[in-house]
């Protein structure tokens, strides 16, 4: 996306209450036993220098594309490579 950490903030803190899908840079992730890829959608409740946080969030594990995660989750904005309000949670789509 090519924006500073600082406008990047700046321009999430507009869509606190949005739903959003967040893609991070790690080509996998380990949660619990089950590998996935780094693709999460929800609800933005929180954005603090650094990190944003979502809440219902909506991990998108190809065996279980609507696994709704627990807890609020906080993703370190230096890791988002792509985030979009244009995906509804919802919404189905391949992971593979």
């Amino acid at each position: 996306m090519g924006l500073k950490e600082e406008d990047l903030q700046g321009k999430l803190e507009m869509l606190i209450g949005e739903e959003m899908l967040i893609i991070t840079k790690a080509t996998q992730l380990n949660l619990l036993g089950q590998v996935f890829r780094p693709v999460f959608s929800g609800t933005v409740s929180d954005v603090q220098p650094g990190h944003i946080t979502l809440t219902p969030v909506i991990i998108k594990m190809v065996n279980a594309p609507f696994y709704r995660f627990p807890f609020p989750l906080s993703i370190p904005l230096e890791q988002i490579v792509s985030y979009s309000t244009d995906v509804p949670s919802d919404m189905a789509f391949p992971l593979t």
